[in-house]
C-alpha cells in the first residue's frame, strides 16, 4: 500500500472504488456507520489504562511464518502512526471505506506507533479489490507498541470493506492501548448476494469470518506480544452490530463482552428489513409529491418514527431502495425471476417491483433462509446496545426494541443494557446537514464501550437501560454522559 516498512506480499494499492454513499450506513446492504471525546486529554481525564506493555514494532515477529494463523497472505508494516491521521498518508487505509460515518467535528487521537498486518484468508470470491488483491475475506490487524492486553474484533458495516471502522473505532481504541482487528465479512459491495450457492449464504459467511478473525487475531496477539489477550471484545455498527449480537449469542466463549451500535435485526417471521422497507417504498413517492397524510401514516405504521420525516427523502434515494433490492435478492432471488436485484426505484404496480414485495406471502423457503442467520437474544456475555430514536434506515421500534424483548425472553436481561439515543440517526455523517435536529451517536458509543470494559474488569457497573435525551447545549459531537439516561423515552 504505500510507505512503511515492507515485510512481505504484493505491493499495496489503495482502493479507489467509491461505494454508493447510501451503503455507508450500514445494514446488510447499507453502509454504515460511530463518538466520543477527544483523544489524549480525555484519556487522562478518565483515568483509562492506555497500556503498560511498551515495545518497539518488531519486523522479525511480523516476518515469522504464521503470525496470523490460517491466512493465505499476510503483509506487515511497522508504522509511526496506526491511526487514520497516519494511515491515510501511507496508504494503509481506504478513506472511501469510512467516508460519511462520522460528524465532521469529531476529534480523534493520532500518533500511535505499531505493526499493521493486512491479509486475507482462503476464499473463492473476489469483490474486494483493496491492496491490489481482488480477493475477499480480507482483514486488517493493528498491534500498538503500547498494549493494554486487550483486543477489539469488528466486522464491516453495510457492504463496506475492512477499513470501514478505522476512523470511528480503530483510531480511538488503539490510542487506549487495545489491539484492533477487522474483517470485510467475506463479501463486499452492492452485488454481495452473488456470493454463495443458496439464499442466505452470503450473510451466513459473515459469521464464519468474524469467528475466524477472532481466533486468528487472538493467536497472533499472543505470538506477537508473548502473552494472550486477557480481554477480547466484539463490536460494530449496523451490520457490524448485528455481528456482535450474533457472536455473543453463538460463540460467546471467544469474547468477554460487546457493544452493539444499532445492529441489523434478522427474524424469520419478522420484523426484518424485508417487512418495513417495502411499505416505505410504496408510500413515499405519494407522500413526497402530495404530502398525503395517509401515505405518511402507512410509513409510520411500518415502524418509522414520527418526527423522522425530514430524513425520508435522503433515505429513499440512498438507502431504502438499494437496501431492499439487494437484501431481498440475497434471501429471495426467485421473486424477480432472472433479474438481478430488481428494478431501481420502480413504482407500485410495476411487474417484479420491490415496492410491492410482501414478505409474509413469500414461500416458506424464504423464511428458512432468513432463519439461518436470525438473532435469538441468547447472549452469553455482557453487551450494551445503542440505537437512535430517529434511525430512518433501521427504525428502532422494529429493530432494537424487538431485540431487547428477545434478550428478556431468553433470560439474559441482567447482562444486557439498552440505550435509546435521542435524536440519533443511523449515520452520524448526516449530523452535518442537520446540526440542530440530530445528535451523533459516536460519543455515546465510546462512553458505552468504556462502561462495558470497566464492568468486565470489575471496576464499575453497567449503565442503566433507558432513553438518553439530546443535551440542550454543549459539544454533542464529542461528549456524551450516560449518567443522563432516563428510564422512559420522551
Amino acid at each position: 500500500m504505500g510507505s512503511g516498512v515492507k515485510v512481505s506480499g504484493a505491493l499495496r494499492i489503495p482502493c479507489t472504488r467509491v461505494l454508493l454513499a447510501g451503503l455507508a450506513a450500514g445494514l446488510a446492504a447499507f453502509v454504515a456507520a460511530w463518538a466520543g471525546g477527544g483523544a489524549g486529554a480525555q484519556l487522562a481525564d478518565e483515568g483509562q489504562d492506555t497500556g503498560s506493555d511498551s515495545r518497539s514494532c518488531r519486523l522479525q515477529d511480523a516476518r515469522a511464518e504464521g503470525l496470523v494463523p490460517g491466512a493465505e497472505v499476510q503483509d506487515g508494516d511497522c508504522l509511526r502512526d496506526l491511526t487514520t491521521a497516519g494511515t491515510r498518508r501511507t496508504g494503509h487505509t481506504d478513506p472511501n471505506d469510512w467516508e460519511g460515518l462520522h460528524a465532521s467535528g469529531t476529534r480523534n487521537p493520532s500518533g500511535v506507533p505499531g505493526l499493521q498486518v493486512d491479509g486475507y484468508f482462503p476464499d473463492g470470491s473476489a469483490t474486494n479489490t483493496n491492496n491490489g488483491w481482488a480477493h475477499d475475506a480480507q482483514f486488517v490487524i493493528r498491534f500498538p507498541n503500547r498494549w493494554n492486553g486487550k483486543l477489539v474484533i469488528t466486522g464491516a458495516p453495510g457492504v463496506r470493506e475492512q477499513y470501514a471502522n478505522d476512523f470511528i473505532i480503530s483510531d480511538w481504541v488503539l490510542a487506549r492501548g487495545y489491539a484492533f482487528a477487522a474483517t470485510d465479512k467475506g463479501n463486499t459491495g452492492t452485488a454481495f448476494y452473488r456470493d454463495g450457492r443458496r439464499p442466505g449464504d452470503a450473510v451466513a459467511e459473515w459469521h464464519r469470518r468474524v469467528e475466524q478473525l477472532a481466533r486468528a487475531a487472538k493467536a497472533a496477539a499472543e505470538r506477537y506480544y508473548g502473552r494472550a489477550p486477557r480481554r477480547t471484545y466484539v463490536t460494530g455498527i449496523s451490520n457490524g452490530g448485528y455481528l456482535a449480537r450474533y457472536a455473543l449469542e453463538n460463540t460467546p466463549g471467544l469474547y468477554d463482552g460487546g457493544v452493539d451500535w444499532e445492529g441489523t435485526l434478522f427474524r424469520a417471521q419478522g420484523p426484518n428489513l424485508l417487512t418495513f422497507l417495502p411499505p416505505a417504498l410504496r408510500n413515499y413517492p405519494e407522500y413526497r409529491a402530495t404530502g398525503s397524510e395517509e401515505a405518511r401514516r402507512a410509513i409510520i405504521r411500518a415502524g418509522f418514527a414520527p418526527g423522522s420525516e425530514f430524513l425520508w427523502d435522503y433515505h429513499y434515494l440512498v438507502y431504502w431502495d438499494l437496501t431492499q433490492r439487494i437484501y431481498r435478492e440475497e434471501f429471495d432471488p426467485a421473486y424477480d425471476g432472472a433479474l438481478q436485484a430488481g428494478i431501481p426505484f420502480c413504482q407500485e404496480g410495476t411487474p417484479n417491483c420491490d415496492a410491492d414485495y410482501e414478505y409474509a406471502e413469500r414461500p416458506r423457503s424464504v423464511k428458512e433462509a432468513v432463519g439461518r442467520v436470525s438473532n435469538t437474544g441468547r447472549i452469553g456475555r455482557p453487551m450494551i446496545t445503542l440505537h437512535g430514536d430517529l434511525d430512518a434506515l433501521l427504525p428502532v421500534r422494529v429493530d432494537s426494541d424487538v431485540y431487547r424483548r428477545l434478550v428478556e425472553r431468553a433470560g439474559r436481561a441482567g447482562i444486557h443494557r439498552y440505550i435509546v439515543v435521542g435524536r440519533g440517526n443511523h449515520v452520524d455523517g448526516l449530523y452535518d446537514r442537520y446540526p440542530e435536529r440530530l445528535r451523533p451517536i459516536l460519543p455515546c458509543y465510546r462512553a458505552a464501550f468504556l462502561a462495558l470494559d470497566r464492568y468486565v474488569e470489575g471496576r464499575g457497573s453497567l449503565p442503566r437501560n433507558g432513553f438518553l435525551p439530546r443535551p440542550e447545549s454543549g459539544d454533542v459531537v464529542n461528549r456524551c454522559d450516560l449518567g443522563e439516561v432516563r428510564v422512559h423515552r420522551g
